[in-house]
């Protein structure tokens, strides 16, 4: 997972980041409200812990930014000494998705956090389809018509993106950020990766739906009449 930690104390930055990296979890540190939310639209965080007391700003208004104007909008914990109902109020108001006051508990912090990071599986759906293409979103499964796709782990998890993105195409850069984060594998992994879904795509559709736009990316195009039929 990966936490963006927007904290102005350096010791209390210091003490997550050594109770985190015992998880293998990646941190990113902010220690201004600007830094913190340029580093929130710029990456894709799974949580976003937020101090309320910072030098150039309020981390009610820092919140209230990050809910705003992010593309893809990460569930905030609140860190603060500020323990009324009202200020309570206040930061579920701006947008907060919880709250926890100071001092707390480091192993509370990341039981809140990876209950945070598991609330978007909260209402995806058992089943994706695209045409007559269907995942199926528990067992990690895929299948065209009858015809299952023998995929990696990761093979399923970029044609996931694939479908969910569709009829969009998906960048490279996005698909190696959603599998690896800022620390992809030296070698060519990805392009090894979308090789084998295409080729198990082909098999099993019997046609080339993979299919690259020049400079932009990869997207799926399914058979027109799969569409027609589910019409």
């Amino acid at each position: 997972m990966k936490i963006l930690v927007i904290e102005d104390n350096s010791a209390i930055a210091k003490q997550i980041e050594e109770f985190f990296s015992g998880n293998q979890w990646q941190l990113d540190f902010a220690s201004t409200a600007r830094l913190g939310i340029s580093l929130a639209l710029d990456q894709i965080y799974d949580v976003i812990l937020l101090d309320l007391n910072l030098p150039d700003g309020d981390g009610l208004d820092v919140c209230a930014a990050i809910k705003d104007r992010s593309d893809v909008s990460p569930p905030i914990l609140m860190l603060t000494a500020r323990d009324s109902f009202e200020d309570k109020v206040a930061g579920f108001h701006s947008g907060a998705d919880d709250y926890l006051t100071k001092p707390f508990d480091l192993r509370e912090l990341i039981l809140r956090c990876e209950a945070l990071a598991r609330r978007p599986l909260l209402h995806q759906p058992k089943s994706m389809c695209l045409g007559e293409l269907t995942l199926d979103t528990k067992s990690k499964i895929a299948k065209y018509k009858e015809n299952y796709l023998a995929l990696t782990g990761i093979g399923y998890h970029i044609l996931e993106l694939l479908v969910k993105a569709h009829p969009q195409p998906v960048t490279r850069s996005f698909i190696s950020h959603q599998l690896w984060g800022d620390d992809p594998p030296e070698s060519d992994a990805l392009k090894s990766h979308i090789y084998s879904l295409r080729k198990s795509l082909d098999k099993a559709c019997g046609v080339a739906v993979l299919k690259t736009i020049m400079n932009v990316g990869l997207k799926l195009e399914l058979p027109q009449e799969d569409f027609q039929k589910n019409d």
